[in-house]
């Protein structure tokens, strides 16, 4: 008999684990010796659980540091290395190809045919090219006008399972209670906070097969909500990507993100309201180069801030986003906006009082400036992100990020919040879309009272 093909996932606890489960774990020609992990602190050194790996893995998967790949390769007589993160460069994605090629194996990516389930009923994707380019607005919008066309609609978010594996096979999220009982992080809370705050379920955790049947049973439509820039885990029938014309020329050069783009019926180019308008149409120039037949929308991200008051001629701390400035590349989101142009005195930079990890960010991610930002991956970090606010000397706080977190932390100093809202500024948008759409490819759904 044929010996198995010896396999490694490169991953981040997310399309890893799901490329595994839809194509490994029953696959008797492979047998996947390691995962390896990177861009999340604190997700190596776990074992993917038996629960989830099935009868072929009766002791779990290990799970390491990627830094050990070589390492891994050598010592487990590896045959095959497959990529399976977000949000890197093409130049990031083929170093890492380098390094598995000169240990003379094969260097894998797994594309839709293989890793996307097929749905039941329709799926609008929205995804992107980079982390922080306007998803998340965008994919409230879409469920916004699915809801007032008279259907029901369920979020699918991509995974963030940084907990216990074996209890985050499927979660279902309506509730804050909810939010607590999963013992949510920061970047959980960011993502199903604002749904449920709209009255939408949303759906998330390891085993997507799992997960979209059990949302299937509820929803007349589904909407993906990507995270990072990958690509989503279902089968689209409309596939929306939103590009971001602050890191013009990333939709070419952003793995998987080119992807999407090539692959988008509709492209949004966010954020034209505070973007150089030379740099919008080079976003534009690029997406027609690659993909000259989808549908161009342009849209702004407009700022709201809650207590405008405290940041004029005030000395301010800005929080922003912490996965859009960290493995995002951006060095500032809409807190940094909000702050300037509501006169702040001076921006006050974080990184003399930062402690723990949320220090070790600052090492790492070295583009990052006078912004802090909002790690929450852990309950310790959540402590020592709270504590780095507490002892900056200034006289307010800016939260630039998804959700308030002045419900989740105990600040010394007064605070507000900035938030993004998605408008768009040219035709067709988004809901003449989705109204053209829905009755022409979806027979079989008709609105409601029609």
């Amino acid at each position: 008999m044929k010996e198995k093909t010896r396999v490694v996932i490169m991953g981040a606890a997310g399309r890893d684990f799901h490329n595994f489960n839809v194509y490994f774990r029953d696959n008797d020609r492979y047998e996947v010796v390691a995962f390896t992990a990177t861009q999340i602190p604190g997700i190596e050194k776990r074992v993917y659980p038996p629960k989830l790996a099935g009868f072929n893995y009766p002791k779990g998967i290990p799970i390491f540091s990627e830094e050990k790949l070589s390492e891994i390769i050598r010592k487990h007589h590896v045959d095959q290395v497959i990529f399976a993160y977000s949000d890197v460069s093409h130049e990031y994605v083929m170093h890492k190809a380098s390094i598995v090629l000169a240990s003379g194996i094969d260097f894998r990516l797994m594309g839709p045919s293989t890793t996307m389930l097929k749905a039941r009923v329709p799926v609008v994707s929205v995804c992107a090219v980079r982390t922080g380019s306007g998803k998340s607005q965008t994919s409230r919008k879409v469920c916004g006008i699915l809801k007032r066309m008279g259907f029901k609609v369920v979020v699918i978010r991509h995974p963030m399972p940084y907990g216990d594996l074996r209890k985050q096979v499927w979660q279902r999220f309506a509730s804050y209670k909810d939010l607590e009982k999963h013992k949510c992080t920061i970047e959980e809370r960011e993502e199903y906070e604002p749904h449920i705050n709209n009255g939408f379920v949303v759906y998330a955790g390891v085993d997507y097969e799992r997960i979209l049947r059990q949302a299937e049973k509820e929803a007349d439509v589904i909407v993906w909500d990507g995270g990072n820039n990958d690509l989503p885990f279902l089968s689209p029938d409309l596939h929306i990507v939103v590009t971001d014309p602050h890191r013009a020329g990333h939709e070419l050069t952003f793995h998987p993100g080119e992807t999407n783009l090539r692959m988008a019926d509709v492209v949004i180019i966010n954020k034209v309201d505070t973007a150089d308008p030379l740099n919008k149409e080079t976003v534009r120039k690029n997406v027609r180069k690659v993909n000259p037949n989808t549908i161009i929308i342009e849209a702004s991200s407009p700022i709201t801030i809650d207590n405008p008051k405290i940041v004029k001629g005030k000395r301010v701390l800005v929080v922003e986003d912490g996965p859009t400035l960290t493995h995002g590349n951006m060095a500032y989101g809409a807190g940094t906006i909000a702050a300037k142009r509501l006169g702040a005195s001076e921006i006050v930079d974080p990184r003399p009082y930062a402690i723990g990890s949320i220090r070790t960010a600052f090492e790492k991610y070295n583009h990052l400036g006078t912004v802090l930002p909002a790690m929450g991956y852990t309950k310790e970090q959540i402590g020592e992100l709270e504590e780095t606010i507490n002892v900056i000397p200034c006289d307010a706080v800016v939260i630039g990020t998804p959700i308030d977190l002045r419900q989740l932390l105990r600040l010394n100093k007064p605070a507000t919040r900035a938030m993004y809202k998605l408008q768009e500024i040219s035709k067709p948008n988004l809901e003449d879309i989705l109204k053209r759409w829905f009755p022409q490819k979806n027979s079989t759904l008709k609105l409601k009272g029609v």
